[in-house]
């Protein structure tokens, strides 16, 4: 395991007026780390992510990538240095082929999006990197269709793809499984199976089977604060965790 981690997430405190949402969570990530965050609606993962990923400023404590303070940057520079994140609900040009979208977050990621005097068929390194991509993700056969004419899980392996295009060195999976019919769930599964063995991904998922399958580590919040951290095992055996949160699942 490196020394240094990818993501450090250094005593996170959030406050609205007197409301204490997210209280002093710390923990960090490694190259290769699969972790779940999980808890109860209410628990304080959105805002949790929201301030990971600057969507949100806390009112203290700081957030590290790959060594370097970025508490204070805005969204899109923290993507350029190495942090994505997928959506619960997914966000999509609906009416754009998924192709293009890719390509698209490419060329956002190579700062080469405002080039619009090169027609972008013309960046042949960047076709065939979202060639690969859509391969990867078994999305090929669908690229030049547009999400709109998708089903929800594919849509999902479609936000799945603009992340990977970004090229991520930590990836956060906001409810992967939200709203995917049982029928779809497969391809998505089969699609988390295909993500970089050295990426450091945190998952956010209620889906209890899927996530204590995919972690490595566990994460448990409880209004705003880590009520505990673990194994998936000591996870499913820690007692505050199965009265309260996982009860008959356990």
């Amino acid at each position: 395991m490196s020394a240094q981690p990818l993501l450090d997430v250094r005593q996170l405190h959030k406050s609205f007026g007197g409301l204490h949402v997210t209280r002093d969570v710390s923990f960090a990530l490694h190259p290769g780390n699969r972790v779940g965050l999980i808890g109860p609606n209410g628990a304080g993962k959105t805002t949790l992510i929201n301030l990971i990923t600057g969507a949100l400023a806390p009112s203290r404590g700081s957030v590290w990538l790959k060594g370097e303070d970025v508490s204070h940057l805005p969204q899109p520079k923290r993507v350029q240095r190495g942090l994505a994140r997928t959506f619960q609900i997914t966000q999509l040009a609906l009416d754009l082929p998924i192709y293009r979208q890719v390509e698209l977050a490419i060329h956002q990621r190579e700062g080469s999006v405002n080039q619009m005097f090169r027609a972008l068929d013309g960046f042949h390194a960047v076709r065939d990197e979202a060639a690969q991509i859509l391969h990867t993700l078994r999305l090929d056969i669908l690229a030049r269709r547009c999400p709109v004419e998708l089903a929800y899980g594919e849509q999902r392996l479609v936000e799945i793809a603009l992340a990977m295009a970004l090229k991520p060195q930590v990836l956060l999976l906001d409810e992967p499984m939200a709203g995917v019919p049982s029928g779809e769930r497969q391809v998505v599964l089969d699609a988390l199976d295909t993500l970089p063995a050295d990426l450091a991904i945190l998952m956010i998922e209620h889906d209890m089977d899927l996530v204590f399958n995919f972690a490595d580590r566990m994460l448990v919040l409880a209004e705003g604060a880590l009520l505990a951290e673990g194994t998936p095992l000591e996870i499913r055996c820690h007692p505050a965790v199965r009265t309260a949160y996982l009860g008959a699942e356990a």
